[in-house]
Parts: C-alpha cells; structure tokens; sequence
C-alpha cells in the first residue's frame, strides 16, 4: 500500500498505548460511557456510589462550560450519600498526577446534531480528557483540526457531555502529529509540536511522540501542571515544549540547589506564561517563603500583574507604592510583582529597612523578567547583599554576551555572569521553524549602489553620521511621502497597522508635523498618534544596542517636566488631535492622566484603531501586539535593541499575516545580520529574513504552471468529476493565494512580473469561491466530503473595501454614468459581488436591485436610503417564505435567530424542531428536517444579516 489507512494508524496507536500503561476497553457509544465512568470512579477513590448517588455525581458532571468543566475536574468533590452521610472523592489526582487510572478506546460514537464518531480517546479515571484525531498519510492535519472543530460544534455538547471534560486534543497523520488545548476560539496557528529538551519535535506518532507526550505520568503532568485556566478570556492554555522545559529546569534548581540560572528564550515566545508557571509552582513548594517577579518598568508591572491574574484570578496584588511592596514582604503574599526600582528603595531606604530585614535569611526566589537592562547591574548587587538566602532566575530574548556588552561603572556585565548557566535555549530560529514567531521581510530603502527597485528613491542612507543631513526637512518629506504611498500595501488595506520608530524627539516632532500637515491638505487619512517622554542622553550616534530608557511614564515627575518647554507643548497639541480623533480627554498637565494617555494609546494599537504609532524608545520593548505588522525604521538599532525593535511585528495572528515588515531608511544592513549572527547564527539571516521579491515571483509562476496542469483554463473546473480533483485545484489555487498575499506587500510588486493576468487569477478565484460555496450549502448528502474539512483561507481572499458600503458606491457610479459606460460599471459590481466571499449570497438580490429599482431612482445620493428600504422589504418577503414552507412559529423563529447571532453557535436540532407549529416529525425524518431547517437560518443570516453593518 502506498499510503497508511487511517485503520492500520489507529490500530497501531492503540498496540502502543497498551503497552505504556494504558488498559484497552470497548465503549461504543454514551450507556457505555457511563458505566465505565462509575466503575473506574470508585476504583479510583476506593468507593461505591448507589445509582441514585451516581446520579448526583452526574450532576456535578454536567453543569457549566468548558471553561467551568476543567476547574470542576481539578476541585475536591462532595455528595451527600442515600443515607444522609457526607462523601468527598476527586475526579482527577492533580497532586500525585501519576496515580490515576488509565484506559483506552477507540470509535466512541455520540449523536447530537449530527451523529459523530470519534478515533481513539484516552480515559484518566473514566473521564475522556484526550483526544486524538488521525488522517491517513498525506492529509493536510489542518483537516484533523477542522474535524474536531466540526465535533465540538455537532457532539460534543451533547447528552452527558462528558466530551467537554476533554483537556488536550491530539491531531496526526502518521508523520506529523501536534497538540493543543480544548479552546473552541483557536486558530490552528495555536497548534503544537512536541520536542525533546533539545526543542528537536517528535512528530511520528508512533515513533516518539506516544511514548514520550502520550506516557500516561506525562500527559498527566501536562494537564495538572502545565494547563493555565486563564481567567480572563475564560479558556484553557497548554504550554509549548520548551516552556514545560524551562520551568521543569527552574524547580529542579530550586528543589535540588542554590545555584542561580536563565532562559534564554526569544523575544515574542510567550515568556509571562512561561515565568507565571514557574511562579505558580514554586509558591506551592514549602521550603520556598515568596516569589517576587521583578519587571522595570511600571507599565510592564501593571501589564504583568495584570496578565498574571488573567492566568489566576487574584494571584497578584499589584504593587502601587513601595509601602505598599513593603507590606507584601511583611504579610502572608506567596508571589510579589514589582519593578526593580520599587524593590532597590525597599531594600535602601532607612524607613523600610526595620520591616524588609525581617526577611535577609528567608529563602525567596526571584525571577527576572528581560534580565538585560542597562540599570541592572546595581540593584543586582544590592538584592544579592540585602538577600542572604536568594535564589535568582532571569528571562530574556536577547542575552548580553562578550560581544555586544556595554561597559557601565561594575565593569562589561554579561548574562551568565550575572545568572550563571542558561537552563533553557529556544532561539528566533527555533520560533520560526515552529510557526511560533513570522519571519522579517526587511526592505531597505533609499540611495543604495544596487540595482534599480522601487525601493531605490532619493533619500540618503549611507551617510549616517551627519545629523544635519539625516534631519534634513527635504530627506524626511520624502520619507513621509514613501510611507504615504505604501502604508496600505504594507497593511492589507490597514487590516493591520504600523509603528514608526525614529532618532530622536526633535524628529519625531518634525515627522509628525509633516504628517499632520499633509493630512490637513488631503494627502491621507492615517490616523497617526505620538507619545514620548524625557531621555536623558538622546544622542545615539554608535547605538550601543540598548533601546535607550526614556523615563517611564509613571516615574512622574523626570518623564514630562524633564522636557523642555516647546517639546512639552507639541505633545500637548499631539495628545490634542488624539482627543478629537477619538473623542478622548488626556493631557499632559497632570501625571495620571498621561499615563491613562499610555495605556489608551496601548490599547488602541491592539483593536487596529491606530495606523501608525510613530515613537523615539517607547513601545519598542516589551509591547506585544499581534495585530502590528509593519515596522517603518529611521533610527541607529543594534544587536539585542534591533532584535527587540524587529520583533514588535512577528506576532503570529491568522494566514493574512505572512511576515513582519520592516521598512529601513538607514544603511542597517549589516547591523541586522550581525544582530541575527549574534543571537542565533549567521546561517539563520537565510532562515530569519524572507526572501527577495523575485523568488516570489518564480515560485507564484512554477505554482500558476501547476495549476494549469490541474486545470487548464477556468471553465476546467466546472469538468472536474470527483472531490479529488477538485481538493487538487483547491489546493493549488490556494497555493498561488498564499504568494500573492506574501507578494502584494512588497513596494515593487507589478502583476506585470507575473505569468498569470490579475483578471485570470480573479476568474480562478470564482470558481474557487464556487466550491467553497458548494461545500457550505451542500446539504443534501448524507455521506461525509473529503472537502467538508478543508480550510479554504478565506481571509486571504477577504478584501476589507469590498463589503456592502463599496457596492453602493458603484451603484452610485452606475447611476451617474454615461449611456456607453453602463454596461462596463454593471460588469464592475457583478465582478465585485463574485470574487468576494461575505458578499456572494447577496449577488442576486443586488442584480435585482440594479435591474428594478436603480432605473427608478432619479437622485444618486439617496441609493442608500432606497437600497435600505429595498433590503428590509425582502429581507422580510424571505423570512416570511422560509417560515410558511417549513411550518415555523414566527415569533419563535426570530428569536433563535437573534440568539443564533448572539452567542454564535449554531442552534441543536432540538431546538429547531421545536419551532414547528402542529405535528412534530417522526424520529426517521428528524435529522433531514433538522438539517434542512439550520440550512437555511444560517443561509437567511448570511444573505440579509451578515457583512450588512459595513
């Protein structure tokens, strides 16, 4: 056989999971479920439970979310007993996570929506809290992923729901196998591969992976340790490897030495997870008095307490004063969160001196967070005299090495002279390889002896030392003009946004004034917004790599009255245009409210309200938004500051996102590649930095010659005949997606590069849409499609001008058109309405408007109004149809649909059959009537409601 089944994969699976420990049993379906639930419960608690008391026990069983499921796994139970006494059991040993029981099984079918019937599922006292979902070889595991998708929306709520208890999900086609963790609002980006320490993945899974993650006290580890409920989003996170191996190396420092120890782990990896955890886990330890995590600035102590006490609700008490540090010190607080400015005054301030000396013997475990900062060293030194029974620990994406250490008073401070030996390494290269970091698209631009490219325009670069030249009004309005003109090709049309980072704040100011002026005369519409405070050395002539320190907006006073006067005002005039765009009240008269001006500004970058956020040092370490995508460069970086600086845009958010932009007007050519030499090695500037332009071009051309190999012209497709060729031409289209998604932000991209014409790609992209339409509203099979899984990356083709709004334009354009140009506008929105997704179901109705109502509209200006009038009347027409041919009370139609919208879920096949008025179907037909009635709701609300509000 060329290819494994997925019968052979899964008998094979269940051979080696019986041979690690796991006990084979046979559960077909819910009853049995059940039975073995009772049975391996009292097993496990040495009970046993009357049918009445189990009964209770399902009760407990039963209620809340997914969310609510696993903290009621993870809690002490009680039932009181038939004969009144009181009975305390566990679900879950998460103390001695070995000592559970372990069973296997396989092909478990529940029905709910639809019937389901899942691969194999590993039981940890009865309760399924794994599963796995295997594809024959050669199958995309995004496919597995949809599946399960697919079960969590049709089954797995269903009856006992037991289904939902499930903690991790394992997804595999033989030679690659990933995890991830029950959170039904994942992308698959958020999907896993195990490593060994070494961060080299496993990923056969019956060559590693089972013996090593699916090890019954491994995976048990994995779900009563290394699983954060995070309170705030309400979901359910699993750390990666290399963060399981990084606080596993923390404890066993702290069980079994005194030695000190970092992570180097790089920057954008997820390190407050990471710290939180080894935290969380080193609090419990008796021998251990306090944790205190340690940040430098107070807006990373505000983000960290508040990140922490996502991961657990109330872990943290925030530290506003140094009083206040002084009294977590005194009282019974197990973890700390403070900055290292805060702790120094503690620890050297007379007055505090009586209450923290208590403390000198006690063993306390400090975790540092970025331990790289300039100001280190002496705190450092004082922690270390002040503690005599400390232990330290710090984190960093970007370590001091020889190379680039800088000399202070103590001296060229490295990394492992400060914190000793690196536990852990998960470097850039590692992140990338793993999809857990994007790759940088660097483009340089400006007076280069290169060859010609669009990027090639009049800006000087080369001369980097004189000031006078680099500030010259002339060089930045020609900057400010680039950016103008590329912002939206950078951005997908400002689907994502910008960060601007420049020399110095005399500027910054003179960039923003050119930019406000050019808005003011209609040049663009960016929203641009600016915050900067006092740097005490702002000259950065030989960037030492540091990203100076500008005083942190919460250090009061130094970080407003330390500017001078005139700058202070045109942050003031610059705070003002912020108010008006956003209808906001900040200032820089008082401390608090710009500070509230900090966080506001944080905030509005990660929801896209912002453009370009344009700074001197701000932002550039430390700020973690997935949405950023483009970094516009017209400063001196250097080693760890431009790793730092570059990371801002890496963030893996969706498929749209392909690479972090960074747009360079500096000769920092060589600086980028000793900063990745340095951090990584100098093979990885091939693995790090994305390709140039034109091997773009070469592979979208080898991909549109595949492509033709499938299907030799557009009206090929519609000659497919079976669902393999059409997942052929799905895939292969899809791939020439991908490239012109990564293509389009490149400034000298020309469709005149490419083999294929925009127009044939766009035809393609029809019947593209065609199949994935056939795949949504195919409702009539009853077998399952091999395309019902595939994920068709629909953000790739989702333009965000075209939506309903854009049509009316062009209705009004074909209003006002002369008589020879009409049939060219018709075919304008026709071509609009076929190549975009969210619009499709709407085709028709908008064909209609135009052939009945556009002619009988004498002003262009009132199409709205008309068009809304229009929509409304069929939008009823349709309902009241749909409503008489099915049989449905009206009123109660509308409110599931309303409650369709809200909680966006589709509605169980109970809940629909209950709609109809008089004689409720018999059992045989209550799936194809069930199914026939969610069709056409999410139909009506694809058509009328969704992709309206634009």
């Amino acid at each position: 056989m060329s290819t494994q089944s997925e019968q052979v994969l899964e008998n094979q699976l269940l051979e080696q999971l019986s041979t690690i420990g796991y006990a084979k049993v046979s559960i077909p379906d819910e009853a049995s479920l059940l039975a073995n639930l009772k049975t391996q419960l009292e097993k496990h608690n040495n009970i046993t439970f009357t049918a009445k008391e189990f009964e209770r026990v399902l009760n407990i069983l039963s209620k809340g979310s997914v969310f609510e499921k696993a903290k009621t796994l993870r809690e002490k139970q009680h039932i009181v007993r038939d004969n009144g006494d009181n009975l305390y059991f566990e679900f879950l040993n998460t103390e001695h996570w070995c000592q559970n029981q372990y069973q296997v099984t396989n092909q478990v079918t529940i029905e709910g929506s639809y019937k389901n019937r899942y691969d194999v599922t590993l039981l940890v006292n009865g309760l399924p809290l794994v599963q796995i979902e295997l594809k024959r070889r050669g199958l995309e595991m995004k496919e597995a992923f949809n599946q399960i998708n697919r079960y969590q929306r049709h089954s797995f709520g269903a009856k006992s729901a037991l289904f939902q208890y499930v903690q991790i999900f394992v997804i595999s086609n033989g030679v690659n196998t990933k995890y991830y963790a029950n959170n039904r609002h994942q992308s698959f980006k958020q999907t896993f591969y195990w490593t060994n320490k070494e961060n080299k993945r496993l990923t056969n899974i019956l060559n590693g992976f089972t013996s090593e993650f699916l090890e019954p006290c491994h995976i048990s580890k994995m779900i009563c340790k290394y699983i954060v409920l995070n309170e705030t989003h309400k979901i359910l996170m699993v750390l990666r490897p290399y963060q399981f191996y990084a606080v596993e190396s923390i404890i066993d420092k702290v069980k079994n030495s005194t030695h000190n120890g970092y992570i180097w782990h790089t920057t954008g990896s997820g390190k407050t997870l990471t710290s939180f955890k080894a935290s969380q886990i080193i609090m419990k330890m008796p021998q251990v008095k306090k944790v205190v995590f340690v940040v430098d600035r107070k807006d990373l102590d505000y983000q960290t307490t508040k990140e922490f006490n996502s991961f657990s609700k109330g872990s943290i008490d925030g530290t506003d004063n140094t009083k206040a540090l002084v009294k977590q010190f005194s009282d019974d607080t197990k973890i700390i969160v403070t900055t290292i400015q805060k702790l120094n005054t503690a620890i050297s301030k007379k007055n505090y001196l009586a209450k923290m000396e208590q403390l000198k013997d006690e063993r306390i475990v400090f975790i540092f967070d970025e331990c790289h900062r300039s100001q280190f060293g002496d705190t450092h030194n004082n922690i270390k005299k002040f503690f005599t029974n400390h232990q330290m620990f710090g984190f960093t994406g970007t370590p001091i090495f020889a190379d680039n250490a800088v000399k202070n008073e103590l001296g060229k401070r490295t990394t492992k002279e400060l914190f000793g030996e690196c536990l852990h390494k998960y470097v850039i290269t590692d992140a990338i390889k793993d999809e857990n970091v994007l790759k940088f698209a660097v483009e340089y631009v400006g007076r280069y002896k290169q060859k010609e490219s669009a990027t090639e325009i009049d800006i000087e670069v080369e001369d980097i030392d004189r000031k006078e030249l680099m500030e010259s009004p002339k060089r930045l309005e020609k900057i400010a003009d680039y950016i103008i003109a590329n912002h939206n090709r950078k951005t997908h049309n400002k689907e994502f946004t910008g960060m601007f980072c420049v020399g110095s704040t005399d500027m910054l100011v003179d960039y923003y004034d050119i930019l406000q002026r050019k808005k003011e005369a209609g040049e663009h519409n960016l929203k641009i917004a600016t915050i900067f405070s006092y740097v005490a050395n702002e000259e950065d002539a030989d960037a030492n790599g540091y990203i100076p320190e500008e005083v942190s907006v919460v250090e009061e006073s130094p970080a407003l009255y330390g500017l001078n006067v005139h700058k202070r005002d045109k942050l003031e005039s610059y705070i003002g245009h912020y108010n008006e765009m956003f209808g906001s009240n900040f200032s820089t008269k008082d401390s608090q409210s710009f500070y509230n001006y900090y966080n506001d500004i944080s905030k509005k970058v990660k929801e896209r309200k912002i453009d370009i956020l344009l700074v001197v040092n701000m932002f550039l370490t430390g700020f973690d938004s997935p949405s950023l995508n483009t970094l516009y460069v017209d400063k001196n970086l250097k080693y760890h500051g431009l790793i730092q600086a570059y990371s801002r845009t890496n963030r893996i958010i969706n498929e749209q996102k392909s690479q972090g932009n960074i747009v360079v007007f500096r000769n920092l050519k060589k600086a980028t590649d000793e900063a990745i030499t340095l951090f990584s090695n100098k093979e990885a500037i091939e693995v790090i930095i994305m390709k140039p332009y034109e091997e773009y071009v070469k592979k979208f051309n080898d991909a549109f010659i595949n492509l033709l190999q499938i299907t030799p012209t557009v009206n090929s497709v519609n000659d497919l005949v079976s669902e393999e060729d059409e997942l052929e031409f799905i895939k292969a289209f899809r791939e020439l997606m991908r490239l012109k998604n990564t293509m389009t932000t490149f400034a000298n991209f020309d469709w005149e590069d490419l083999a294929m014409a925009e127009q044939l790609f766009n035809d393609y992209r029809s019947k593209y849409l065609d199949l994935w339409q056939k795949t949504k509203h195919d409702t009539a099979k009853e077998k399952v499609s091999i395309l019902d899984d595939v994920d068709f990356e629909l953000e790739l083709i989702h333009r965000d001008e075209i939506n309903v709004t854009y049509i009316l334009k062009l209705l009004a354009n074909l209003k006002d058109a002369k008589k020879e140009e009409k049939e060219a506008k018709k075919k304008e929105i026709v071509d609009a309405l076929t190549g975009e997704a969210n619009l499709r179901s709407k085709r028709e109705l908008i064909e209609k408007f135009i052939e009945d109502n556009l002619p009988q509209i004498e002003d262009s200006e009132t199409i709205p109004q008309e068009f809304e009038k229009f929509w409304s009347k069929e939008q009823q027409k349709a309902f009241e149809v749909f409503v008489k041919e099915e049989n449905l009370s009206s009123e109660k139609t509308q409110k599931l649909i309303e409650g369709y919208l809200y909680a966006e879920r589709e509605p169980l096949r109970d809940e629909l059959l209950d709609l109809i008025e008089g004689d409720k179907p018999s059992v045989l037909k209550r799936k194809t009537i069930g199914d026939r009635i969610l069709q056409k709701v999410v139909n009506f609300v694809d058509t009328f409601i969704n992709g309206m509000d634009n």
